[in-house]
Formats: C-alpha cells, sequence, structure tokens
C-alpha cells in the first residue's frame, strides 16, 4: 500500500511498524527518496510532553555517561481483541506483542540510548494465546555500539487489564522513569546539576487522558503537514522507523535461533518465524 501511495505522489504516514521485513523497509525507503516523497512512521509517544522532556535532557547531556535503559509493556490483550480482525497476532500481517504493541517503547528506549545496536539476545514465547501464531511475551537484552545496555520486557498477558509503560533511564548523573498507561507521566525524576525541581516536572509534564493512544497523533500529524508545507523532513522519518523494526527483527531472530544476533541485519522478515510455536501447543 505504501509503494502504491508513493507511485501516486503521495506523502505518507505509515502507522507502525513501517513494515514487516527489511526488504520492505528499504523498498519504502528508496521508492520515496527517488519520488522526493515524505514518509513519518507513527510512532506518536515521541511527542509525549513527557518524552519530550526526557529526550531535552538526553540532548543536554544531563545524564552523563549512560548506563542502561529499560522498557516494559505490560498490557492484555485477548481474544475478543484478535478475534476481531484475521491479521493479528499473524506472522504474515502483524507479530506479535513485541511487533505491535510494545514496538512504541521499544522505540523510545533505542532513541534514548543513542541509536546504534550492536548486538541482541532474547527470549519469545506463546504462553497464553493459543489461538494467535506470534508471541505473547518477549524479553530481551540489548548492547549499543555506544556501550550501553537496553533491556525490552513486552507482554499482552497482564490480567485483567493493561496495568502499565514504562520507560527507565539510568545514567551517570541522571535517573529518570517515564510511566502510565502510555508514557504519558513523569514518575521520577533526578539529576545531579539540580537544575529544576522533581515536584514541578512531574506536574508541568503529566498528561492525563482516558485511553492509551493521548495525544501524540494530532502533533506528529501537525509536525508532517508543516514538513510538507515548509519542506523539511518529519520528525519521525521512515530510516527512523526502519531501526525499531530491525530491533524487533532481531529479537524474533534471536530467539528463534537461541543465540545472540549482530545487527544490521541484511534480511529478516516475520514471515521466516512461520510455525515457530505450533510444536510447542
Amino acid at each position: 500500500i505504501a509503494l502504491d501511495c508513493i507511485g501516486a505522489g503521495c506523502n505518507l504516514i505509515v502507522e507502525k511498524p513501517l513494515a514487516l521485513s527489511i526488504a520492505g523497509a528499504d523498498a519504502i525507503i528508496s521508492a520515496a527518496k527517488e519520488k522526493g516523497i515524505k514518509v513519518c512512521v507513527c510512532h506518536q509517544n515521541r511527542f509525549n510532553k513527557s518524552i519530550q522532556k526526557v529526550r531535552d535532557a538526553y540532548e543536554k547531556h544531563r545524564f552523563g555517561k549512560m548506563f542502561y535503559g529499560v522498557a516494559n509493556i505490560r498490557w492484555c490483550r485477548d481474544w475478543e481483541y484478535y478475534s476481531s480482525a484475521k491479521w493479528r497476532g499473524t506472522w504474515e500481517h502483524d507479530g506479535g506483542a513485541l511487533m505491535n504493541q510494545s514496538i512504541h517503547n521499544i522505540d523510545l528506549l533505542r532513541w534514548m540510548l543513542g541509536g546504534e545496536v550492536d548486538e541482541v539476545f532474547a527470549y519469545t514465547d506463546n504462553l497464553n494465546h493459543n489461538y494467535i501464531q506470534a508471541e505473547d511475551m518477549g524479553i530481551a537484552l540489548v548492547k549499543f555500539k555506544n556501550g550501553t545496555y537496553g533491556i525490552i520486557e513486552g507482554t499482552t498477558n497482564i490480567y485483567p487489564k493493561n496495568l502499565e509503560e514504562t520507560l527507565c533511564l539510568f545514567g551517570k548523573n541522571g535517573t529518570v522513569k517515564v510511566g502510565g498507561l502510555s508514557l504519558n507521566e513523569i514518575e521520577e525524576w533526578n539529576f545531579s546539576d539540580a537544575l529544576d525541581d522533581s515536584y514541578e516536572i512531574k506536574q508541568t509534564y503529566k498528561e492525563n487522558h482516558l485511553n492509551i493512544y493521548g495525544y501524540g497523533h494530532t502533533r506528529l500529524y501537525s509536525n508532517v503537514i508543516d514538513a510538507i508545507r515548509y519542506g523539511y523532513e518529519p520528525y519521525i522519518t521512515a530510516e527512523e522507523g526502519k531501526l525499531s523494526l530491525e530491533l524487533v527483527l532481531a529479537v524474533y531472530k534471536s530467539a528463534a535461533e537461541g543465540k545472540s544476533v549482530k545487527l544490521p541485519l541484511q534480511k529478516c522478515s516475520t514471515i521466516d518465524f512461520l510455525g515457530r510455536f505450533e510444536n510447542e501447543r
């Protein structure tokens, strides 16, 4: 669909993930460059007030040496959710808890820890949803090329409803925890430079909303409109979207092969994992 739109000369917002394969992502990026088309990947949580404040601290080097970060996605998805659309939970059209639900926070973890991943080791499993093909739980260790480490925990097995989505960052000079249902509030804010008051930061950058989607979509759409109008690149480009996709695919590959996986991936697709959990049911 993205390639058809690019061929027709349309600028794009692609709902995450950008594609389900490295080849698919590369095809979109290449076609967009050839046509002069702008492509934005919808990782709307980057526009959360809380996340923007953390990013500001990161860009100003307030954390000092970054040690590691943790992305937790503890959500609930039941039979009613998966049965409402045939594509959900399939390898051909979706993937599982990591590719669908967790990729937003995985994107933020990668973005905040320096971007370039060196190596991944992971486990995935289907523990509670034997009616879908893909995983409902994934745990991964990520080593970044800058020496920072990441921990990913994503699941759709939480009873009886979504519990939380949290992003924690730990540096030599700073500790931050962003939480809430959709990373909409700062829960911990401590920096050695003491430039701001922790309580005030928590109050100022908290957004109260009624669902997991938050207010980021409106801000993302506005950014893309301005990018088209004024001729600059969207805040979240197709290249950025590919990096988050690649990290999830590396998790899948590591879990399937039972060994660590080096990045970048030359090729990988969700359909490579067809039948992954069938023998365990």
